[in-house]
């Protein structure tokens, strides 16, 4: 669902619970009250619509799924096309639905909070933590719970399970119906008003170049003389327009650096998988931890230290910046790089250690064997991981939907999203790059053979790529104009 354009408020600074919001409806169309619609009365059911996945009935249903067969009979279980064709298109149903649930969510659970009232601002800053935590709450059950369920009782029960949940949570969503607040739309499409906006930054330009090279151009007078009142309106809009433009055109060097804390984030879910797959995972003398369990640690920490954000360091820092939000969402992102920087420099270190190990141990040429190095080696990480998130990705999403004209916020949260998306496809690009050249001088970085690989090597040039960016970071973020005056600029 769409967010839209607020209309001006004409309201005191700080109005009263029961002025009506101008621009605003409720599910009925009539004119919604501040006491009695939105802030987190509404935010609350949508961010449990947000927190969970969606199901595919091919594990289900017999003639969606191949035919039963055991691995030991050698045999392939080879699905018939139309069965493969069912699974990707419910795999692409999914994909579609992400794409289009969550930004949307965020937008509209964001929507709910009135960013011109000063308490109501301040919650909205804390509903991208709560609903990021939620998220994180949502995959952690995942991974712990339905992985189990998965491997080792049923794949129907796994996906039964989150349809279940889904069916639930859709429910919930409904429930929320009467309190939620709607933004009205403009007649006109945002993508033309944006397109138009472009053109009027171009037609600036132009005149610009003109007037510096001593072209005339028709007066005030002379123009407004053809027809005064129309003449106004448009200045009025073209000035409108500008502004929007340059806005949008302010984000992209921003968006493009962020790409590369992208290709940073990608790593946890691969190589760190991969070393962790090569270390001593028992707790104590049978129990086996799956290496993609320690992602877990990621949502963990996320869940642990979101509170602590959002109730101690946003009240000091506050006090510290008289910012309602403690520090600027640009500064938070800047946090979230350093860190992640940090947590790249101690992946390096670690994977230092681990190839000493095997050296040690005579066992570089055994890949298969089992490195004398405790599993829990990756844990400290993984949890630099989370803490970077609730500053990096956190304090993207509130950048790009307060930062986007109104009338574009989904897209906003959107255009955050395919950050990571791309920012996966530069990874897999780096390293078939690098792969391709270190195979050429001798082992590969990316060796099957991990004991003579060099992970140390890639995690240090994404260090070094990651304090590039930084440094690229704060020359846009110093000279950056928000939308919304802020008491502090970066």
């Amino acid at each position: 669902m769409d967010s839209s354009h607020l209309l001006p408020f004409t309201s005191a600074p700080s109005p009263s619970a029961d002025a009506a919001l101008v621009g605003v409806v409720d599910h009925r169309g009539f004119p919604a009250f501040r006491s009695s619609s939105g802030r987190w009365t509404a935010a609350l059911f949508i961010i449990a619509f947000q927190g969970l996945g969606l199901l595919t009935l091919s594990s289900i249903l017999p003639s969606l799924r191949p035919p039963m067969c055991s691995i030991n009979v050698g045999k392939a279980c080879i699905p018939n096309h139309f069965q493969a064709g069912c699974f990707y298109f419910a795999l692409y149903l999914v994909a579609l639905a992400q794409a289009g649930h969550k930004p949307c969510a965020q937008a509209f659970g964001a929507d709910q909070f009135d960013g011109k009232d000063p308490e109501e601002s301040i919650s909205r800053s804390s509903f991208f933590n709560l609903s990021y935590c939620s998220l994180c709450i949502g995959s952690t059950a995942t991974i712990i719970i339905l992985t189990y369920v998965q491997d080792n009782i049923s794949w129907p029960l796994g996906f039964g399970i989150s349809f279940v949940s889904m069916g639930l949570a859709l429910i919930m969503f409904l429930f929320g119906t009467k309190s939620y607040r709607f933004y009205q739309l403009e007649s006109e499409s945002p993508f033309l008003r944006i397109g138009k906006s472009l053109v009027v930054l171009v037609k600036s330009q132009i005149l610009s170049s003109h007037a510096l090279r001593g072209s005339r151009t028709p007066t005030y007078d002379e123009r407004a003389g053809l027809d005064g009142d129309k003449f106004v309106n448009d200045e009025a809009a073209d000035a409108i327009q500008l502004e929007e433009a340059k806005g949008v055109l302010q984000l992209v060097p921003l968006w493009a650096i962020s790409l590369i804390y992208a290709v940073i984030f990608a790593q946890s879910s691969t190589f760190f998988i991969k070393q962790g797959s090569t270390l001593d995972c028992r707790i104590g003398s049978s129990f086996q931890v799956p290496p993609a369990a320690l992602q877990s640690f990621i949502s963990i920490s996320i869940v642990a230290f979101i509170p602590i954000y959002d109730q101690i360091l946003v009240p000091v820092s506050r006090k510290i910046s008289r910012i309602p939000t403690g520090i600027t969402q640009l500064q938070r992102i800047g946090i979230g790089m350093i860190l992640s920087i940090i947590s790249m420099g101690i992946a390096a270190l670690v994977e230092v250690k681990r190839l000493k190990t095997a050296k040690k141990y005579g066992l570089i040429e055994q890949p298969n064997t089992m490195i004398p190095m405790s599993l829990w080696w990756l844990v400290p990480q993984y949890i630099l991981y989370g803490i970077t998130e609730v500053f990096m990705i956190i304090g993207l999403q509130e950048f790009f939907y307060v930062q986007v004209p109104n009338a574009l916020r989904s897209l906003g949260l959107a255009l955050f999203m395919s950050i990571f998306g791309i920012g996966s496809f530069i990874s897999s690009f780096l390293i078939a790059v690098i792969n391709e050249a270190t195979s050429k001088s001798g082992e590969s970085w990316f060796s099957d053979n991990l004991n003579r690989a060099h992970l140390d090597y890639f995690y240090w040039l994404l260090a070094a790529l990651g304090t590039g960016g930084l440094i690229m970071y704060l020359y846009f973020a110093r000279s950056y104009v928000y939308k919304k005056k802020q008491d502090v600029a970066m």
